[in-house]
């Protein structure tokens, strides 16, 4: 059975922010991407109890991140700073975004497989 450990995914939450910014300047949305998918291997590999576990883990940090994510694009739109947020998410509809979240949830997890598989 998964049991999931919220610190490690808050902490998956914080490396994949700061890698995502950092990364993202250097080498635009995929240095974005390969930040976020360290991060994952990183919860992964620090989840307990196998890969699925660790899936779990990164799966998770791609759906909360996207969610909180997204949540804070929308409330740039809302306060009239739209250009920052398409710079930022270049989402346009609820559907894309929607999208976007699920593909975090699933390269999420396939990086908290990864982190699990190293961790063996």
């Amino acid at each position: 059975m998964v049991q999931i450990n919220w610190v490690t995914v808050r902490k998956g939450l914080v490396i994949s922010l700061i890698l995502w910014i950092i990364l993202r300047e250097f080498a635009g949305d995929i240095g974005g991407l390969v930040g976020f998918l360290a991060a994952t291997i990183y919860v992964g590999y620090k989840a307990d109890e196998g890969y699925m576990n660790g899936a779990a883990h990164g799966a998770l940090v791609g759906i909360v991140g996207g969610i909180v994510g997204g949540s804070i694009i929308l409330i740039l739109y809302l306060i009239g700073l739209g250009d920052t947020a398409k710079q930022l998410w270049p989402v346009t509809g609820v559907i894309e975004a929607i999208i976007v979240i699920v593909l975090y949830g699933i390269v999420g997890g396939m990086g908290g497989t990864i982190g699990s598989l190293i961790k063996r």
